[in-house]
């Protein structure tokens, strides 16, 4: 175990350069004194690890070492082969296929007791996302018509930087010209795309950076929900809205309380959908917004003349 964590947090140093022991300490879920125990070893074993002191200090790896390229293991490569079969399930990028196939002759998947099919996020929007994806490839701007949450359509001119997968949906990460900023785009949100002849006017960090940023800074306004539930409804607000049950009820019922962003529709939907088996108990704005949708779906219904 200490031997794989030493590896572990050579590659890691390899990969995030200059780390503090506190962060060190954290990601690998031990000790102050057992990172610095660490550092010592591997000073040993003759890796050059530098700690440097002071408020911006840590420990880095000299930048004349150079990991051995056959350090990965049977097993690693297996993880990695499961990790592209399930890219190759959503992208049709032939790319990604050929590297797994080539992953496959050093690897036993089988192994490891996971299979990742992601072939349902195709559904609907894979053609919009192989076009992105060649955007991105070629650093060219594309254009677009979008609708945002407020259910204004505009033409949007940015430049892509990456696709991705999160909050259950696809969208785009792109430099909005006009914004002077990074924003997300859902895909499904976007039609009449079109790749622009006009290339990047600027460089940019990775996506994995930039999206780090973003999620430091985030604007999003969120909102605590209590919601008493009957016990139908109790796993579906678990699963969908992410709720933690706050109390539970002699009859199977419980109190859940989540946490939801105001100006998205996707847990007002939920909701609704749960008709009398959820009800929110606060705060009363949510449950005013919430009686308003229910009063305009009872009137659209009861007007509706056949």
């Amino acid at each position: 175990m200490k031997t794989e964590r030493l590896y572990a947090i050579t590659v890691y140093l390899l990969n995030h350069g200059r780390t503090s022991a506190s962060e060190l300490a954290k990601h690998f879920e031990v000790s102050l004194r057992t990172i610095q125990r660490d550092i010592d070893s591997l000073c040993l074993a003759g890796i050059p690890v530098i700690a440097v002191a002071g408020a911006a200090g840590g420990y880095e790896i000299s930048d004349r070492f150079e990991l051995d390229k056959e350090y990965a293991t049977a097993d690693d490569y297996s993880r990695i082969l499961i990790a592209l079969q399930g890219l190759a399930s959503v992208t049709s990028d032939p790319k990604v296929k050929y590297t797994a196939e080539k992953i496959a002759r050093v690897s036993k998947p089988e192994d490891q007791g996971i299979v990742l099919d992601f072939s349902v996020l195709r559904e609907g929007e894979s053609a919009v996302l192989q076009q992105l994806q060649n955007a991105v490839a070629l650093k060219h701007m594309v254009e677009f018509f979008y609708t945002n949450n407020n259910y204004e359509t505009r033409i949007h001119r940015v430049e892509p930087i990456a696709v991705l997968y999160r909050w259950y949906a696809w969208y785009l990460l792109a430099y909005s010209k006009v914004k002077k900023d990074y924003r997300t785009y859902k895909l499904v949100r976007m039609r009449a795309l079109k790749i622009t002849d006009q290339p990047f006017e600027k460089g940019h960090e990775s996506a994995s950076e930039i999206l780090e940023k973003m999620d430091r800074t985030d604007s999003r306004s969120y909102t605590r929900i209590l919601i008493k539930c009957a016990e139908p409804a109790k796993v579906r607000i678990i699963e969908y809205l992410k709720g933690t049950i706050v109390q539970e009820f002699p009859d199977g019922g419980a109190l859940i309380q989540a946490m939801v962003v105001e100006n998205e529709q996707f847990w007002l939907g939920t909701l609704l959908s749960l008709v009398d088996k959820a009800e929110i108990i606060e705060p009363e704005e949510i449950r005013c917004r919430v009686l308003d949708a229910a009063e305009k779906i009872v009137s659209l219904y009861t007007n509706y003349d056949i």
